[in-house]
């Protein structure tokens, strides 16, 4: 007998054992694990985009005042926070 032999038996035997209830949530979860399973293996591959791609890229990049962001958050802690 093969080792997996042994395992579905003994686990066979260990079912056999609970009671009517118990057997029921067994069989819940072994569903509730297949469709876990079922739905993390179906989720598409997004392909990596490039930060370039991105429409947020270079939206400031005509304000003048932010030429030097450094400075410009210099500016707004000093306003805002004294």
């Amino acid at each position: 007998m093969k080792t997996t032999d042994n395992a579905n038996f003994a686990l066979a035997n260990e079912l056999a054992q609970l009671p009517a209830e118990a057997r029921r949530e067994v069989f819940d979860f072994i569903v509730f694990l297949r469709q876990r399973d079922r739905h993390a293996t179906k989720k598409p591959k997004q392909p990596a985009s490039s930060l370039r791609d991105e429409p947020f890229l270079g939206i400031w990049a005509d304000r003048a005042d932010m030429r030097d962001s450094f400075a410009w958050v210099r500016e707004t802690r000093r306003r805002e926070w004294g």
